[in-house]
């Protein structure tokens, strides 16, 4: 059973998924603030301040993270798996410093996300972010991700090998310290479409290391090197971890 807070919400997820236009979750929203991003003369990457500081000083409680979830649910699913076409990202089993990260900055407008901006800011206070990260932290990472066509898997080894393996590692396990995120068992279509706007600029909130590289691939390249990514599998967080 949806909890309260869930459940004056969760019709409007429904109809979102159909294309339908509908008000923001919780009821009239304010406008999505507009922090300044990689756009900005200055830019820091992952500057510690906010919310996000706040909420990585905290001990997340993956108990309460569930029942915090549910909103999240009905477009992640329940798993954490996400969708296979790359719509939604999987989530399970992602550090939970890089979900804190990546959650803080869409509420403030750092990552521009209109869909997830309004389920974003139900999160009531950095408490109930850490909790919903640690939850999802503890969730095994799924099988039967979407993954890319197959054709050119070499060169998205060798490119993967050359420019990536150092941050996002052999078994796509990221760094939690440094923020980087598990890119095992996420979806083709979503990191193609992530890639995409990190190189064009789109995604203000990339890490500018990143950008140097990515911008420079044709886009042949970049669909090679993250079709390799979406066969990518770390085993040790494919079983539920601890809370």
């Amino acid at each position: 059973m949806a909890s309260k807070k869930s459940a004056g919400i969760l019709a409007g997820v429904g109809a979102a998924l159909l294309g339908l236009a509908v008000a923001a979750p919780a009821g009239a929203q304010p406008p999505v603030p507009k922090a300044q991003g990689i756009e900005a003369e200055g830019y820091q990457w992952n500057k510690m301040e906010g919310e996000k500081v706040e909420a990585l000083g905290l001990k997340g409680d993956a108990t309460r993270g569930e029942e915090a979830y549910e909103v999240c649910s009905a477009c992640h699913l329940p798993s954490g798996a996400g969708r296979p076409d790359g719509t939604f990202p999987q989530l399970a089993g992602q550090h939970s410093t890089v979900l804190i990260k990546q959650i803080a900055d869409i509420r403030a407008g750092r990552r521009d996300n209109p869909i997830m901006y309004p389920f974003a800011v139900t999160l009531v206070d950095p408490q109930e972010l850490a909790d919903v990260a640690a939850y999802l932290q503890t969730l095994p990472i799924p099988t039967g991700n979407g993954q890319g066509p197959g054709t050119d898997l070499a060169t998205g080894e060798r490119l993967y090998k050359r420019d990536c393996v150092q941050c996002h590692g052999n078994q796509g396990d990221g760094n939690g310290e440094k923020f980087y995120p598990v890119l095992a068992g996420q979806h083709y279509e979503y990191m193609l479409r992530q890639i995409r706007d990190i190189a064009g600029l789109r995604r203000r909130n990339a890490n500018p290391d990143m950008v140097k590289v990515v911008k420079q691939y044709k886009d042949e390249e970049l669909q090679a090197v993250v079709d390799y990514m979406s066969r990518l599998h770390w085993p040790e967080r494919s079983t539920k971890q601890g809370g």
